[in-house]
């Protein structure tokens, strides 16, 4: 062995009384981690291929396998982790920085894990969504500072480009080559019938997805792929990408590999060719001109569409949100360190950028602070795991929540975070058409369906259980939040009490 040896983190272990030699296994691992070996006359495997992606285990028709984490270990040392000790020695070896998919693994706590929610009880009795009206609807945009009527007293139509959520939920951006063609189609298709809106990631749409555009956002990033009227006038609303909270302050990057014909055709640029977009929008270095490119954006689409900015929070993220709602923005999208992504260098999905409850909670009382609330509507992101924490972060003042990760395991990821790799094998984040074809974009939209039909009714619930019947009532109302083992700092930041007050 030698100095770049690195014992496999994962062990295949196979069942020799169960296992069949079917080499179903074989067929499903498109890295190549199951083989049929002539010499011994059975399966073996090569655990260093192995992501632990469990596809084997899920089709093994005798269910003679498992992948366990392996028992090898250094000499314990408190200060320098195996896992440490492995990267070093993979970029001693390589010279390259390290890269990782799907979000950051650390574990950080989630200050959603320690809110509690309150309960109606005597006083202030709880209401029964099964049998009482309860309004789950939101519209997104800038609000009127005023009701207007006209002369015979009816209301005069004064109202902003909006975007209406029949649930205060979207699904979050993820580009065509990121994820699949079928991918795609699922979460248009989950959006159209769920009466939401998906996000097409900075890599264009396909001209097959322009029929579910009252559905879609397009997004607009720095490498501008993809980016024409006719894909600008096909969306609902327009977003410019500034940042991601997986990697703030970083570019994105698609390798050629992954740009098929397709792919390249829906981008606009050469087949085979890298996508790299830069860091910063070359053409944005002040709100001004943010400011410049959103009235270019409303220009371009006749004034009919809210523009959306996304940012990553970061520490001075409430004056950069200050900045942006006075820049014409309808919607800021504010993205926490622990959101997912195809890839980022490890060491700034580990360490850059803050939770996105405190970012959240520091956004919108600035925002309240300064008067301009109601000038900008608010969808927040970021590991978001339940319905739970979507009713947490509208009570912290979010209008409605981005999710990506969540929408990806309902498609079948089993986040072996090795998305870069483009072998997908659950036909998410590839783009070899033999894996593609695994994900049915039919079951695809299904399960995202039912799981966000699953959630309204747990948020409903929530809320009945809150004595609160309508999302707008709730947002901002943090006075249904109480904090567990939380510092008087942390809760002055979330704007909360602690629980027992």
């Amino acid at each position: 062995m030698s100095l770049d040896f690195l014992y496999p983190v994962y062990e295949v272990m196979r069942n020799a009384g169960r296992c069949t030699n079917c080499r179903v296994c074989e067929r499903q691992c498109a890295n190549g981690v199951h083989f049929w070996s002539e010499k011994t006359g059975r399966m073996e495997s090569d655990e260093s291929r192995c992501v632990n992606c469990h596809r084997c285990v899920a089709f093994c028709p005798a269910r003679a396998l498992k992948i366990v984490r392996t028992d090898h270990t250094y000499k314990e040392n408190a200060n320098w982790t195996g896992q440490t000790m492995e990267e070093i020695y993979r970029q001693a070896g390589s010279g390259g920085i390290l890269l990782s998919s799907m979000g950051n693994p650390q574990p950080f706590s989630s200050y959603f894990d320690r809110l509690l929610l309150n309960a109606s009880q005597v006083t202030n009795p709880s209401i029964d969504p099964l049998r009482e009206p309860m309004e789950t609807r939101v519209f997104l945009g800038k609000k009127p500072d005023r009701i207007e009527r006209d002369e015979d007293g009816r209301l005069i139509d004064n109202l902003p480009p909006q975007l209406q959520l029949d649930v205060p939920l979207l699904f979050s951006a993820m580009s065509y080559g990121s994820i699949s063609y079928n991918a795609h189609e699922s979460l248009a298709r989950a959006a159209q019938e769920l009466g939401t809106f998906y996000n097409t990631g900075e890599g264009g749409l396909h001209e097959d997805f322009y029929r579910y555009g009252g559905n879609t956002i397009v997004q607009v990033a720095s490498g501008r792929f993809g980016v024409f009227k006719g894909y600008l006038d096909a969306g609902a609303a327009v977003e410019i990408k500034i940042g991601q909270g997986a990697k703030p302050g970083i570019g994105g990057h698609l390798p050629g590999t992954k740009i098929a014909a397709d792919i390249s055709k829906t981008r606009m640029i050469p087949e085979g060719a890298d996508a790299i977009s830069p860091a910063p929008h070359h053409d944005i270095y002040s709100i001004e001109d943010l400011r410049q490119l959103v009235y270019s954006l409303k220009e371009a689409t006749g004034y009919q569409k809210p523009v959306i900015v996304k940012i990553a929070a970061v520490h001075n993220v409430a004056a950069i949100a200050s900045g942006i709602a006075r820049s014409g923005a309808d919607i800021i999208a504010l993205d926490g360190f622990q959101g997912g992504t195809g890839a980022a260098p490890t060491r700034i999905r580990d360490n850059v950028g803050i939770p996105l409850e405190l970012a959240l909670a520091s956004v919108d009382q600035r925002l309240r602070d300064e008067g301009i609330r109601d000038a900008i509507s608010l969808i927040v992101g970021g590991s978001i795991h339940n319905s739970a924490d979507i009713v947490k972060a509208i009570a912290l003042g979010a209008d409605a929540v981005y999710i990506a990760t969540a929408a990806l395991l309902a498609l079948g990821c089993h986040l072996c975070r090795a998305c870069q790799q483009g072998l997908c094998n659950w036909g998410i984040a590839t783009q070899r058409p033999e894996l593609v074809k695994r994900l049915n974009p039919d079951e695809g939209a299904r399960r995202l369906v039912n799981l966000v039909n699953a959630w309204k009714h747990e948020m409903m619930e929530m809320m009945g259980g809150m004595g609160i019947n309508s999302i707008e009532a709730l947002r901002g109302n943090r006075l249904m939040l109480r904090g567990v083992g939380l510092t008087e700092k942390e809760l002055k930041i979330l704007g909360v009490r602690h629980a027992g007050e």
